[in-house]
């Protein structure tokens, strides 16, 4: 028989000698919950044959050479955390995880960076940190995501009120070119930015132009203490109490804008909400703290002030209550508008945050009502609206992206140089690249 009309099943399993037979899984191998997530993030209804787990960068590059080679599609992801992120990916044969890619490289104490291959856990990362009074300062959606995917989504949480974006923090990176050859950009030392460029173009790439496969983040020293300051009531209120934040010498760590429904669900009041958290020596936060409150009590708004365990709880019932607590409808998104913005947007939300510095958040809605309508006002005001996770039948309906920029051509172009066969996850990323 010839070998176009061999089952892809049979073809792909050659992989196996790749991995190994215990990290090659064909689709019927794979648990009903794993099959579901990665149904949730392709257009197509025929499933990929198999899903491979390579253990080293080598076997990696060894996997994608033989795709590439075979012409077959590449759905590349680490925990799996954020497959239903972006858009719809056209067609999937070979699901690859990094996920047992996942060991500590190297962690320069001294110099304050640490490299570590891409499959590694965040939490299990920090865990590490930890021990020597480090931590790395993202605040991805969930701590079981991987450092690969947090780059490859960009996915930066409030943090970036203090610290910056990944692209911020981001060193150096090592990834498999869609030909299966192995590249590198930057370096361990904080102040190499050889190929910073490269770095820039794969955070939040999508898995689109290669598969990451080691990263390199600078780290900082954990604060000694840490407070939260919450502030609710009237939209108008808020606003000026943010503007005259966003004015003053104060450091906030993290700093956000809640809506009414979202300040309502967790308890913190009524009203609209101003969240925000100091971190540093106990005198410094106190004082913070101490001085946003009277701005708050100036202007008539509620306050309460958060500490140890009950502080660390609030952050993450705030995370959850954007990112997993509801039905199967939720539609996810995240938007940008210019930070003055920030609470015309959320007054209209049914609930979300947005960064009190960058304009950047998430809303979250309970079916299409809506959608369409806040798309609009974002780009109103200079922004954007782009829907992370959504039932696949919506996803289908929608422009996901929501781009109407003029880089599309040179967009297309960068994805042809990095991956001219189309193989890696097509269609996932802006104007179905």
């Amino acid at each position: 028989m010839p070998s176009e009309q061999v089952p892809l099943r049979n073809r792909t399993s050659s992989l196996a000698s790749i991995v190994g037979e215990n990290a090659f899984y064909a689709w019927e191998k794979i648990a009903p919950p794993q099959q579901e997530s990665i149904l949730q993030a392709i257009a197509s209804q025929t499933p990929p044959s198999c899903i491979v787990y390579p253990e080293t960068t080598e076997q990696l590059a060894q996997v994608i050479r033989e795709a590439n080679r075979n012409k077959w599609r590449v759905l590349a992801c680490g925990s799996g955390s954020k497959l239903s992120w972006g858009g719809l990916v056209k067609g999937v044969d070979v699901v690859v995880s990094t996920e047992r890619l996942n060991q500590l490289i190297d962690h320069a104490v001294g110099d304050l960076t640490v490299t570590a291959e891409a499959g590694m856990k965040f939490s299990e990362l920090q865990g590490i940190l930890t021990k020597a009074n480090q931590f790395l300062a993202l605040d991805p959606v969930t701590p079981s995501a991987t450092l690969g995917g947090i780059v490859a989504t960009a996915d930066t949480g409030s943090l970036r009120q203090r610290y910056g974006s990944v692209r911020d923090q981001l060193l150096g990176i090592t990834f498999v070119r869609a030909d299966g050859q192995v590249a590198k950009a930057g370096g361990r030392v904080v102040k190499n930015v050889a190929g910073y460029d490269l770095m820039k173009l794969f955070t939040g790439s999508y898995g689109t132009l290669g598969v990451i496969s080691q990263v390199t983040f600078r780290v900082y020293p954990i604060p000694e203490i840490s407070a939260t300051v919450v502030l609710t009531g009237k939209a108008e209120d808020v606003r000026q109490a943010a503007a005259i934040l966003r004015n003053s010498a104060l450091t906030p760590t993290q700093a956000d804008l809640i809506s009414n429904q979202l300040v309502s669900e967790l308890g913190l009041g009524t009203g609209m909400g101003l969240i925000i958290r100091f971190q540093s020596i106990a005198e410094s936060v106190k004082e913070q703290s101490n001085r946003l409150a009277e701005v708050g009590q100036n202007l008539g708004l509620q306050k309460a002030i958060y500490a140890g365990a009950d502080e660390a709880d609030l952050w993450e019932r705030l995370r959850e209550s954007i990112h997993f607590a509801g039905g199967e409808s939720a539609i996810i998104c995240k938007i940008g508008v210019l930070p003055t913005a920030a609470v015309e947007v959320l007054t209209r939300a049914q609930k979300g945050l947005i960064h009190m510095g960058s304009g950047l958040g998430m809303l979250r809605f309970e079916g299409e009502k809506g959608l369409v309508e806040m798309r609009s006002l974002c780009e109103n005001h200079r922004g954007f609206l782009s829907v992370l996770t959504a039932p696949v039948g919506v996803k289908q309906k929608l422009d996901v992206w929501g781009y109407t920029g003029n880089a599309r051509e040179m967009m297309r172009r960068i994805k042809l140089q990095f991956d001219d066969k189309g193989i890696l996850s097509p269609g996932r990323f802006v104007g179905g690249i």
